[in-house]
């Protein structure tokens, strides 16, 4: 028979048993969970498209992320400000090989990319390019792109990653209507890689590798060239930073090469997402599905100027019968931007009145790693617009002064000649 103390003993070694197996079940629990957690970020990450400059980027220390199904660098070891000011003041290469480059075949591509877009297409020289918009039926924007008339008997587009598949699918849409009428028409996506050459030094740095005279090629102008050694590289001038610059489409086979060559000089630096969106922002250029959407016309978004004066007299792209009209009169809305002082703005702050009704939003917002201040773009109602209008922000419940200013915040330096 047990004594008391034995009994006592018994249970305790029963209940530590218990403890120990429970503590042993937890642990092993957490470690499945925590492989679990792992399997899965693998799996999704496996699962998110890579550009060739993948493997570059992890070897350069780039923090990868998810952007439009891609995994990207939103930055590498040096800080976001410090990769902000050194493109501003150096030189950076962007990976942009995510967006989707596509060729249009035929004798009549022009007139179907103007049955697209709404700007003047029949017009540029060759060699030239145009920033231009999709539009659908209603005046929205599908998508913002690059449109240009090469020389080589197609036209070259650049649009946006996160519309790839809506893109594409657009331009199929129309590809069919276009030959079931007879139309000569074809399309070709690339499957080229795309980097982004930006900053004062871009002219100093690429010139090195060529033996075109790059003072010769003008912003939004476009050439083919070897560079350093990599034949068929198309070169735009043109960019998202404000900054000179150029995106060059690469072979993909040979970007690592062509980066390698770019990054081994003084003035270079890799650079992510995070400057991107900060440079573009203080640029005052919109972000598709921020600042623009299907839900916004050209007009709104203070974008008139893409649209080509003579198909403002045909009246003949997508949504013309709405967009026209807005031109001459107020819409209820307008993009405009903003600047404050104190806590950061970013997108879906509340824009108020001085007396604080809600009169808007804001799209993209950042502290400004130039100017020292907030910088912000938004849609406000239409007596809010004139640039200098006081008005306010909403900052955690907060009202904090704003004020509507011009954009671009910062003066861009793109190359006229």
């Amino acid at each position: 028979m047990m004594s008391a103390r034995m009994m006592v003993g018994v249970r305790s070694a029963g209940l530590a048993l218990r403890a120990s197996r429970d503590g042993l079940m937890r642990v092993a629990w957490s470690g499945c969970a925590g492989q679990r957690q792992q399997t899965r970020a693998a799996s999704a990450e496996a699962a998110l498209k890579k550009t060739p400059l993948f493997d570059f980027h992890r070897a350069h220390g780039g923090k990868m992320v998810e952007f439009a199904g891609w995994s990207m660098p939103v930055q590498y070891k040096d800080s976001h400000i410090s990769s902000h000011m050194h493109t501003r003041e150096h030189c950076s290469i962007f990976d942009v090989s995510h967006m989707l480059q596509t060729k249009v075949h035929g004798r009549d591509r022009v007139k179907f990319m103007e049955s697209l877009v709404v700007a003047d297409i029949a017009e540029l020289k060759d060699n030239q390019g145009t920033l231009t918009l999709f539009t659908n039926e209603q005046g929205g924007i599908i998508d913002d792109l690059i449109v240009t008339k090469t020389d080589q008997g197609y036209l070259y587009v650049v649009s946006n990653a996160g519309c790839a598949d809506k893109d594409s699918a657009h331009m199929k849409a129309r590809l069919a209507e276009f030959k079931a009428a007879g139309f000569d028409v074809d399309l070709e996506f690339l499957d080229a890689a795309l980097i982004a050459l930006q900053g004062p030094s871009m002219s100093r740095v690429l010139q090195e590798g060529l033996k075109e005279d790059l003072s010769k090629l003008t912003f939004m102008n476009s050439t083919l060239a070897r560079v350093f050694g990599v034949p068929d590289c198309r070169i735009t001038r043109c960019g998202y930073t404000g900054e000179d610059g150029v995106e060059i489409s690469v072979p993909k086979s040979r970007v690592v090469e062509v980066t390698d060559k770019l990054l081994a000089h003084s003035e270079v630096k890799l650079a992510g997402l995070g400057s991107r969106d900060s440079l573009r922002l203080e640029a005052g250029l919109c972000l598709y599905g921020n600042d623009i959407d299907e839900t916004t016309t050209p007009v709104e978004a203070t974008l008139v100027w893409t649209i080509g004066k003579r198909r403002r007299q045909t009246k003949d792209f997508p949504g013309a019968d709405i967009v026209i009209p807005q031109i001459k009169a107020k819409t209820a809305r307008k993009r405009v931007g903003l600047v404050s002082t104190g806590p950061p703005v970013r997108q879906h702050t509340p824009i108020l009145s001085p007396d604080g009704k809600v009169i808007g939003e804001v799209t993209s917002g950042c502290p400004s790693p130039c100017l020292k201040m907030n910088v912000a773009m938004g849609y406000v109602d239409a007596a809010f617009t004139k640039n200098g209008t006081a008005i306010q922000v909403e900052v955690r419940k907060k009202a904090v002064p704003a004020t509507v200013s011009r954009m671009p915040f910062v003066p861009t330096k793109y190359y006229s000649g």
